[in-house]
C-alpha cells in the first residue's frame, strides 16, 4: 500500500516569457510610431503679438440693443431713464444704425412682466426677428 503525502511543492507560472514578449512589443511600438508621418494641412498661424499691441476693434455693429428694468420699474437705457413709450423709436433708430444687434431686456427680480412684453413686443413691431431678442434676468 501507497501512501499519499501531501508535498510541498506547488505549482508556479513563470511570467518571464510574457514579459518578453510585452517589452518586445513595447519597443515594436514606439520605434514604428516614430517614423509614421501624419498627413494633414498645413496652418498659417499669424506672428505671435503681445495683445496690448493690437486689441480687436470694438465690433459696434452687434453691441446689443440694451433695457435695464429695475425694481421700481423705471426702463433705462444707455444710462439714463427712458419712458416705455419712446422704446420703439429707440429701437427703430438703433436698429438702422446696426442692422445686426439684438435686442436685450434685463428685469430685476420685483419688475412687472408687463413692461417687459411691452419692449418685447416694440422690438417685434420694428422688425427685429424673435431669435434677437433676449430677455435675461438682472443680478
Amino acid at each position: 500500500m501507497r501512501k499519499f503525502t501531501k508535498g510541498s511543492q506547488e505549482a508556479e507560472v513563470d511570467l518571464t516569457p510574457m514579459l518578453d514578449i510585452v517589452f518586445i512589443m513595447l519597443i515594436f511600438f514606439i520605434v514604428t510610431a516614430s517614423f509614421v508621418k501624419e498627413s494633414g494641412i498645413e496652418i498659417n498661424k499669424p506672428e505671435d503679438t503681445p495683445a496690448s499691441d493690437n486689441p480687436p476693434p470694438p465690433d459696434d455693429e452687434k453691441r446689443a440693443i440694451a433695457f435695464t428694468i429695475d425694481n421700481n420699474n423705471r426702463i433705462t437705457h444707455d444710462f439714463r431713464t427712458v419712458d416705455i413709450s419712446s422704446v420703439s423709436s429707440i429701437i427703430k433708430k438703433e436698429s438702422v444704425e446696426r442692422p445686426e444687434a439684438a435686442v436685450v431686456i434685463q428685469p430685476m427680480e420685483g419688475a412687472h412682466t408687463g413692461n417687459v412684453i411691452r419692449i418685447y413686443d416694440a422690438a417685434l413691431a420694428v422688425g427685429i426677428p424673435g431669435q434677437k431678442i433676449v430677455v435675461t434676468p438682472k443680478k
